[in-house]
Protein backbone atom coordinates (compact mmCIF):
# COMPACT_ATOMS: atom_id res chain seq x y z
CA UNK A 1 0.00 0.00 0.00
CA UNK A 2 1.38 3.35 -0.67
CA UNK A 3 1.94 5.97 1.99
CA UNK A 4 -1.54 8.09 2.16
CA UNK A 5 0.20 12.34 3.06
CA UNK A 6 -2.62 13.98 4.76
CA UNK A 7 -2.89 17.85 3.92
CA UNK A 8 -5.26 19.86 6.35
CA UNK A 9 -6.67 23.26 5.40
CA UNK A 10 -6.03 26.47 8.15
CA UNK A 11 -6.61 25.13 11.68
CA UNK A 12 -4.82 21.96 11.07
CA UNK A 13 -8.14 19.39 11.07
CA UNK A 14 -9.31 19.13 14.51
CA UNK A 15 -10.24 15.92 16.30
CA UNK A 16 -13.58 15.48 15.13
CA UNK A 17 -11.99 16.26 11.44
CA UNK A 18 -12.38 13.02 9.05
CA UNK A 19 -8.56 13.41 8.06
CA UNK A 20 -7.67 12.85 12.02
CA UNK A 21 -9.93 9.97 12.58
CA UNK A 22 -8.48 8.37 9.39
CA UNK A 23 -5.18 9.07 10.70
CA UNK A 24 -6.15 7.43 14.13
CA UNK A 25 -6.94 4.29 12.03
CA UNK A 26 -4.82 4.07 8.94
CA UNK A 27 -0.56 3.31 9.62
CA UNK A 28 -0.31 4.34 5.97
CA UNK A 29 -1.27 8.00 6.77
CA UNK A 30 1.27 10.46 7.82
CA UNK A 31 0.51 14.34 8.22
CA UNK A 32 2.63 17.32 6.55
CA UNK A 33 3.27 19.89 9.11
CA UNK A 34 3.99 23.58 8.28
CA UNK A 35 5.31 25.78 11.14
CA UNK A 36 1.52 27.43 11.54
CA UNK A 37 -2.13 25.62 10.59
CA UNK A 38 -3.64 29.26 11.76
CA UNK A 39 -1.52 31.34 9.68
CA UNK A 40 -0.43 29.86 6.43
CA UNK A 41 2.33 30.98 4.28
CA UNK A 42 2.72 29.44 1.02
CA UNK A 43 6.48 29.20 1.25
CA UNK A 44 6.58 27.26 4.52
CA UNK A 45 3.44 24.93 3.37
CA UNK A 46 5.63 24.32 0.24
CA UNK A 47 8.62 23.42 2.11
CA UNK A 48 6.63 21.22 4.29
CA UNK A 49 5.06 19.19 1.71
CA UNK A 50 8.78 18.64 0.01
CA UNK A 51 9.80 17.39 3.17
CA UNK A 52 6.79 15.23 3.90
CA UNK A 53 6.92 14.10 0.33
CA UNK A 54 10.56 13.51 0.68
CA UNK A 55 10.28 11.62 3.79
CA UNK A 56 7.85 8.46 2.18
CA UNK A 57 9.07 5.16 1.17
CA UNK A 58 7.59 5.64 -1.96
CA UNK A 59 5.49 7.78 -3.96
CA UNK A 60 2.46 9.17 -1.40
CA UNK A 61 -0.87 9.77 -2.42
CA UNK A 62 -1.46 13.00 -1.18
CA UNK A 63 -5.25 13.60 0.70
CA UNK A 64 -5.45 17.62 0.84
CA UNK A 65 -8.52 19.21 2.27
CA UNK A 66 -9.37 23.01 1.78
CA UNK A 67 -6.71 25.43 1.72
CA UNK A 68 -4.52 22.45 1.18
CA UNK A 69 -5.97 21.70 -2.29
CA UNK A 70 -4.62 25.13 -3.50
CA UNK A 71 -1.35 23.88 -1.93
CA UNK A 72 -1.17 21.04 -4.23
CA UNK A 73 -2.05 22.83 -6.90
CA UNK A 74 1.43 25.95 -6.67
CA UNK A 75 3.33 23.12 -5.15
CA UNK A 76 2.90 21.08 -8.41
CA UNK A 77 3.33 23.59 -10.18
CA UNK A 78 6.56 24.50 -9.60
CA UNK A 79 7.75 21.85 -11.74
CA UNK A 80 9.95 19.66 -9.12
CA UNK A 81 10.76 16.28 -10.27
CA UNK A 82 8.89 14.53 -7.13
CA UNK A 83 7.42 11.31 -7.87
CA UNK A 84 3.74 11.47 -6.14
CA UNK A 85 1.27 8.55 -7.26
CA UNK A 86 -2.19 10.79 -7.06
CA UNK A 87 -3.47 13.58 -5.21
CA UNK A 88 -7.38 12.99 -3.59
CA UNK A 89 -8.32 16.79 -3.43
CA UNK A 90 -11.64 17.35 -0.77
CA UNK A 91 -13.72 20.70 -1.35
CA UNK A 92 -11.27 23.20 -3.00
CA UNK A 93 -12.34 26.50 -2.28
CA UNK A 94 -12.49 29.41 -4.00
CA UNK A 95 -10.01 32.21 -3.64
CA UNK A 96 -11.98 35.11 -4.89
CA UNK A 97 -15.18 33.84 -3.05
CA UNK A 98 -16.66 36.19 -0.88
CA UNK A 99 -15.54 33.07 2.40
CA UNK A 100 -11.99 32.93 1.32
CA UNK A 101 -9.79 34.07 4.20
CA UNK A 102 -7.76 36.31 1.98
CA UNK A 103 -6.07 38.30 5.02
CA UNK A 104 -4.54 34.90 6.44
CA UNK A 105 -4.43 32.75 3.25
CA UNK A 106 -3.67 35.42 0.91
CA UNK A 107 -0.37 34.24 -0.80
CA UNK A 108 -2.01 31.18 -1.38
CA UNK A 109 -4.81 33.05 -4.26
CA UNK A 110 -2.59 33.25 -7.63
CA UNK A 111 -3.70 29.11 -8.41
CA UNK A 112 -2.12 27.35 -11.52
CA UNK A 113 -4.29 26.39 -13.79
CA UNK A 114 -1.43 24.01 -14.83
CA UNK A 115 -2.34 19.99 -15.61
CA UNK A 116 -0.99 18.55 -12.50
CA UNK A 117 1.90 15.81 -13.49
CA UNK A 118 -0.19 13.11 -11.27
CA UNK A 119 -3.50 11.30 -10.92
CA UNK A 120 -5.52 13.34 -8.99
CA UNK A 121 -9.51 13.44 -8.08
CA UNK A 122 -11.15 16.86 -6.90
CA UNK A 123 -14.19 16.16 -4.28
CA UNK A 124 -17.09 18.42 -4.35
CA UNK A 125 -20.25 19.65 -2.25
CA UNK A 126 -23.67 20.91 -3.39
CA UNK A 127 -23.49 23.16 -0.69
CA UNK A 128 -20.04 24.27 0.38
CA UNK A 129 -19.71 28.16 1.71
CA UNK A 130 -16.23 28.31 0.73
CA UNK A 131 -16.75 27.27 -3.26
CA UNK A 132 -19.20 26.53 -5.86
CA UNK A 133 -19.69 23.28 -7.46
CA UNK A 134 -19.49 25.53 -11.01
CA UNK A 135 -15.73 26.51 -9.25
CA UNK A 136 -14.59 22.97 -7.92
CA UNK A 137 -15.42 21.71 -11.88
CA UNK A 138 -13.34 24.74 -13.51
CA UNK A 139 -10.20 23.55 -11.48
CA UNK A 140 -10.52 19.96 -11.93
CA UNK A 141 -10.81 20.42 -15.50
CA UNK A 142 -7.65 22.94 -15.39
CA UNK A 143 -5.51 20.32 -13.19
CA UNK A 144 -6.76 17.33 -15.53
CA UNK A 145 -8.30 15.92 -12.73
CA UNK A 146 -11.57 13.49 -12.25
CA UNK A 147 -14.38 15.21 -10.26
CA UNK A 148 -17.41 13.76 -7.81
CA UNK A 149 -19.62 15.47 -6.47
CA UNK A 150 -20.19 14.30 -2.81
CA UNK A 151 -23.57 15.18 -1.66
CA UNK A 152 -24.65 18.49 0.32
CA UNK A 153 -22.34 17.74 2.81
CA UNK A 154 -21.30 21.86 3.45
CA UNK A 155 -17.35 21.88 3.28
CA UNK A 156 -16.94 18.60 4.41
CA UNK A 157 -14.93 19.66 7.74
CA UNK A 158 -15.60 18.92 11.27
CA UNK A 159 -18.71 21.32 11.37
CA UNK A 160 -20.01 18.92 8.70
CA UNK A 161 -20.14 16.49 10.87
CA UNK A 162 -18.99 13.35 9.04
CA UNK A 163 -17.26 11.50 11.51
CA UNK A 164 -15.17 9.10 9.90
CA UNK A 165 -16.78 9.69 6.34
CA UNK A 166 -17.54 6.34 5.18
CA UNK A 167 -18.11 7.38 1.44
CA UNK A 168 -14.98 9.31 1.10
CA UNK A 169 -12.84 6.91 2.86
CA UNK A 170 -14.23 4.13 -0.23
CA UNK A 171 -13.72 7.17 -2.59
CA UNK A 172 -10.03 6.99 -1.80
CA UNK A 173 -9.59 3.39 -1.73
CA UNK A 174 -11.24 3.55 -5.56
CA UNK A 175 -8.65 6.76 -6.51
CA UNK A 176 -5.93 4.67 -4.92
CA UNK A 177 -6.52 1.35 -6.59
CA UNK A 178 -6.78 3.82 -10.05
CA UNK A 179 -3.61 5.22 -9.28
CA UNK A 180 -1.79 1.77 -8.86
CA UNK A 181 -2.64 1.01 -12.23
CA UNK A 182 -0.27 3.16 -13.74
Amino acid sequence: MSTLVTLPGIGGSGEAHWQTIWEKTDPSMVRFQPTDWDKPDLHDWLAALDRAVAAATEPPILVAHSLACLLVAHWAGRGLRSEVQGAFLVAVPDPDGPSFPAVEAGSFRAVPDTTLPFPALVVASHDDPYGSIAYARRRAAAWGAGFVIAGALGHMNSASDLGDWPVGAMLLEAFRAGTMRR
